[in-house]
């Protein structure tokens, strides 16, 4: 079964076709931006840094604060704390909550390794939710 469209009349027909050139161009210009611009947007900078498996959690009514000092000594609250005494120290505060989070912060001389160690030992016992306290981004130091 066929259909006949042509009615005989004797105009030119229109032809509906999309001219892709000026499309096609402006792909290739844009390809051509982002093949040149793509490397200078990664960064590569090498970096050792120490293991981690912290995550965010939400802040309680009454924090418990962990400071690290700039020769590397621990204060619990406001008590000094051995290392070594750490464990026992947080489950004496907090009634051996471990469920609580522990507010870390550290002089902004203490190098990175030596915090990610007693994050380690906060989670060597037990106490996983920890919490990095910083100074926010406005104010001077």
């Amino acid at each position: 079964m066929g259909v006949r469209l042509d009615h005989g009349d004797g105009d030119l027909a229109e032809t509906h076709e999309i001219n892709v050139t000026p499309f096609i161009d402006v792909m290739l210009v844009l390809l051509i931006i982002f093949m040149v611009a793509a490397p200078l947007a990664t960064v590569d900078t090498p970096v050792d840094l120490p293991a981690s498996t912290a995550t965010p959690q939400p802040r309680p009514d009454k924090p418990l604060f962990l400071t690290v000092k700039a020769d590397q000594s621990l204060v619990l609250g406001e008590a000094p704390v051995e290392r070594a005494a750490l464990a026992a120290a947080l489950d004496q505060t907090t009634n051996s909550d471990r469920g609580q989070r522990v507010f870390l912060r550290a002089d902004r001389s203490v190098d990175y390794g030596a915090l990610m160690e007693v994050m380690n030992a906060l989670r060597a016992a037990g106490y996983l939710k920890v919490a990095l306290v910083g100074l926010d981004a406005g104010t001077p130091p």
